[in-house]
């Protein structure tokens, strides 16, 4: 099985980690909380009370955990491929694959990424949530003093079950929605590149923006979902599962919860995918 998708999975993954994890700090923040008044409000009251650092909360894990789903992410996508069509990456464009295939294969890839990914985006998604200011001498530290204490503290309190709290709604959310992913990619890539030759790096640049806001538009709803599903638990249970959230949230917020983070997930999905695919394809041109 080729690794060379495995590695330039995890490299792209990281650099896109990087530059989004900012933009994911204030979506997170305002899909769980509710002090917030808008994007605007949430980045002011952000870098007033915990400074520049607070945009980048809980984003040291991820940068080994994450980027590596990534790797799971691009690494199935493109060996089930191969498994489908017979065709190694280099030779797709000469002879492209069908979007059935792009689709299952992308499927496949968000599955396996959301399983990987379950308890070290919980993690996250908790030291994200942590509203206190940098610790200052004498004042009480923050409840999760790190990933791993994190880990811990939620193993200790809410057992191993509590590290896959909102895996549910995370494998819902991914495993369709990676597959139009790759399909809007692959779709806007051919669009716009001669057959037979390889996409520019300008069309790169904009499939790969494009993909990313098509598949968080889609995902937005299950991500609202699967946010409150992993603050869950935290001080005390309030949804019995993913359809219990779904029902308790729309019956408090009305429909528009489901689109809560739509805007600067778009805004941030843009330039994270660009940099991702264009290095993902860059990678994988050195290395054939």
């Amino acid at each position: 099985m080729p690794v060379e998708e495995f590695v330039a999975g995890w490299i792209s993954g990281a650099l896109g980690l990087v530059l989004g994890h900012p933009f994911d700090t204030v979506k997170v923040r305002l899909q769980t909380q509710t002090t917030y008044r808008g994007i605007t409000d949430c980045m002011v009251k952000i870098y007033r009370h915990e400074s520049l650092l607070g945009f980048f909360k809980g984003m040291s894990f991820p940068i080994a955990s994450v980027a590596v789903a990534n790797s799971v992410l691009f690494g199935v996508y493109s060996n089930t491929l191969l498994l489908l069509t017979a065709t190694s990456h280099q030779e797709r464009r000469a002879q492209p694959p069908s979007y059935t295939h792009i689709f299952l294969a992308g499927c496949t890839g968000g599955f396996l990424q959301a399983y990987c990914l379950a308890p070290f985006d919980l993690i996250k998604v908790r030291l994200q949530n942590q509203t206190e200011p940098v610790a200052q001498p004498g004042s009480p530290p923050p409840q999760y003093q790190g990933p791993v204490h994190c880990a811990a503290s939620i193993f200790r309190e809410e057992g191993y079950r509590g590290l896959f709290r909102g895996a549910w709604a995370l494998m819902l959310r991914d495993t369709p929605t990676v597959g139009i992913y790759f399909i809007t990619y692959e779709g806007l890539c051919r669009q716009y590149t001669p057959e037979g030759q390889n996409p520019s790096s300008a069309t790169v640049l904009v499939a790969g923006g494009f993909a990313g806001i098509a598949s968080w538009v889609a995902a937005t709803p299950l991500d609202v979902i699967k946010s409150r599903m992993q603050m869950d638990g935290l001080r005390r249970r309030v949804y019995q599962g993913v359809l219990d959230c779904m029902m308790s949230s729309v019956r408090q917020e009305g429909l528009g919860v489901f689109f809560r983070g739509v805007t600067i997930n778009s805004a941030r999905a843009f330039p994270v995918n660009a940099v991702t695919f264009l290095s993902y394809e860059y990678l994988l041109r050195w290395w054939g």
